[in-house]
């Protein structure tokens, strides 16, 4: 185990057992795994979705473009994600924004964040964290507040009741039911992001499919409608859904990146 260098001084480097894929420890103590290509600036950094992680399509179809690119990309699982540590109940918003803010620190520079689901949630937070080093941001079905506006505001009382005595199941498409906690819905309540200005002093690009069955259309209207910049501009999808992940949208994708990082670089 080594310590990194650069950044992030306090983050205690080793590889996981399959000798693949790095860790590295939060300032919490939580194991983070990542994977970072190096390449030229700014970084662009795929923030994951709830319960996703950083080997799904859209990541790793993202890296492979960055190397094409020789653009620096990093990757990297929330802590109860994928190959992370930690068990997935035990964390909550702050707590994977909280990683993320860690796992930049292996970055110098500024960073092009995309952000997918709740990643486009975190990706909001960051932003406001460290304004200085963002130089733009793409959204993917972004579900701001989703743990406030969603999940407890589509809560049945027997869910509500059920929740408030430790945890409630709801049933999910993509496999096992979702666990969701009192803390998860609580902690949340901390990070709300549309209900005090949201300054994005950036070129930003939102996309959202229409056929989006787990965040609403309107979500990404009254993101457009709350935030605040210069440059944000909305795509919406007819009949793409929320994994966003065909060739068409995964194309999408990387134009808008792309689009960020030329005006970004304009601009600079």
């Amino acid at each position: 185990m080594t310590l990194a260098a650069g950044r992030g001084l306090w983050c205690c480097h080793a590889m996981t057992k399959d000798a693949q894929t790095p860790t590295f420890t939060t300032p919490q103590g939580r194991e983070i795994a990542y994977h970072l290509t190096q390449g030229t600036g700014p970084t662009v950094v795929f923030l994951g979705g709830f319960k996703s992680d950083m080997g799904g399509t859209k990541a790793v179809y993202l890296e492979d473009w960055a190397r094409a690119q020789g653009r620096a990309y990093l990757r990297f699982d929330y802590s109860g994600h994928g190959e992370s540590g930690g068990a997935f109940t035990d964390g909550a918003i702050g707590d994977w924004f909280e990683d993320a803010c860690a796992a930049l620190t292996l970055t110098d520079g500024p960073l092009v964040l995309v952000g997918s689901s709740m990643g486009g949630w975190i990706s909001l937070q960051v932003a406001r964290a460290m304004p200085e080093r963002i130089a733009g941001m793409v959204t993917i079905a972004a579900a701001p507040d989703f743990t406030e506006d969603s999940m407890w505001g589509g809560f049945s009382d027997a869910q509500k009741a059920e929740l408030m005595a430790g945890q409630v199941a709801l049933p999910s498409e993509y496999g096992e039911p979702y666990i969701i906690t009192r803390r998860l819905i609580e902690e949340g309540r901390n990070r709300l992001v549309l209900r005090d200005p949201l300054p994005l002093p950036f070129p930003v690009r939102f996309l959202q499919g229409t056929a989006d069955a787990d965040v609403d259309m309107s979500v990404a209207l009254r993101l457009l409608d709350h935030a605040q910049g210069p440059d944000m501009r909305l795509t919406l999808v007819d009949g793409a859904d929320h994994r966003f992940s065909d060739d068409t949208c995964l194309k999408l994708i990387t134009d808008a990146v792309t689009d960020v990082l030329q005006t970004a670089t304009d601009k600079g």
